[in-house]
């Protein structure tokens, strides 16, 4: 009987249990037979993809996993007006699918570059960053719908984005279920065939760049760009680098009603983000900045008293805030310690609650 395989294997925080059982679909036909058949059986299922944006339990997953272990990115249609229609199968590594975007000469997806996990996760969270996100450029979505047991293509519209959120996701988060109703096996987006250039969307981006924002700048340069900046702040994966060790961004950046700043210091970073359903203006604030001014600096760590040291098991990234990190030997309940704490420490600090990003499986903040 081989060993169970455990999940820190297949996340990038390297945490998890071992999953009671494992199977690797090679292909989109592979994986829709197995949901099906897991579904019909009752047996707890959890879809896995690159692992990046999930905190697995220390206990592990007491069903099945089902690991999207196919990729492939290909032209589906070179459309008129300078507009090419690209997929990429959900198993498909997100940054290689950006890669070959911009060899392709396709601008769209560039500054999402050296974001990890798969091309299917990426809906399911509008995955964004340095001004773009996964909503402005994707077409479609295949999937298959575990309610009505059938393929189903979703619309951009049909996916009702937000930010870093979806349909997908809110299906999960409206369930005790590990997986949500849609799972994505290809993803369908409308790129520009510039070339060569592509427009630059982010202030910090565009210093990088020597640029305007809203100017165009060289598309390889803009991928090489968005890496450094990515890396300068732990958000590249590297395995020699432990503040790569995490899911990424733990936090969301919180959302608010306008009048909140009344409440905030002055110097509080707050951004227009248009406005909730009764017409009220509200602000997006930054979660690191909040972090920080706290007094949760980079590095900040727990020790097994629960006291802020130096070498623990587990600690925000010495080089972003917003970063949970695995030091080497961490568990979840190292992570989630340090979580848990941070975001208590911002909610007595500034009356803001700040909520977690990753799909927390078997666990709890």
């Amino acid at each position: 009987m081989s060993e169970p395989v455990r999940l820190a294997e297949y996340t990038t925080s390297r945490v998890g249990g071992p999953a009671a059982d494992w199977i690797e679909a090679t292909s989109a036909t592979e994986a829709v037979e197995a949901i099906r058949a897991l579904d019909s059986s009752g047996t707890p299922l959890l879809v896995l993809g690159g692992g990046s944006n999930t905190l697995m339990a220390d206990v592990g997953f007491p069903g099945t996993v089902v690991r999207l272990a196919f990729s492939g990115a290909q032209v589906v249609q070179e459309e008129a007006g300078g507009t090419t229609l690209v997929r990429l199968a959900a198993g498909q590594d997100w940054d290689e699918a950006v890669a070959w975007t911009v060899q392709q000469g396709l601008t769209g997806l560039e500054a999402l570059s050296g974001i990890p996990g798969s091309a299917g996760a990426t809906p399911v969270q509008n995955v964004g960053a340095y001004g773009a996100d996964v909503s402005q450029s994707l077409v479609s979505v295949q999937a298959w719908d575990r309610v009505a047991g059938e393929l189903v293509t979703l619309t951009n519209e049909d996916l009702r984005f937000g930010y870093r959120d979806s349909v997908i996701k809110r299906s999960l988060l409206a369930s005790d279920d590990t997986t949500p109703r849609w799972v994505v096996l290809s993803v369908d987006f409308r790129l520009h065939h510039t070339g060569r250039t592509a427009p630059v969307r982010f202030a910090q981006l565009a210093r990088a760049l020597g640029v305007e924002e809203g100017e165009w700048a060289p598309l390889e340069t803009v991928r090489h760009h968005v890496l450094h900046l990515r890396a300068a702040k732990g958000m590249v994966l590297d395995a020699q680098d432990q503040d790569t060790w995490s899911t990424g961004s733990f936090f969301t950046n919180p959302i608010l009603p306008a009048s909140v700043r009344a409440h905030l210091p002055a110097d509080t970073p707050a951004y227009g983000a248009g406005q909730d359903e009764d017409g009220e203006k509200l602000v997006k604030l930054s979660a690191a900045w909040l972090i920080d001014r706290a007094g949760f600096g980079k590095g900040f760590g727990l020790g097994p008293d629960e006291q802020a040291i130096a070498g623990a098991r587990a600690s925000l990234s010495t080089k972003h805030t917003l970063a949970v990190t695995n030091r080497g030997n961490a568990s979840t309940a190292d992570l989630l310690a340090i979580a848990r704490t941070v975001r208590d420490g911002v909610e007595a600090q500034w009356g803001v609650r700040l909520h977690p990003e990753p799909v927390l499986v078997g666990c709890l903040l």
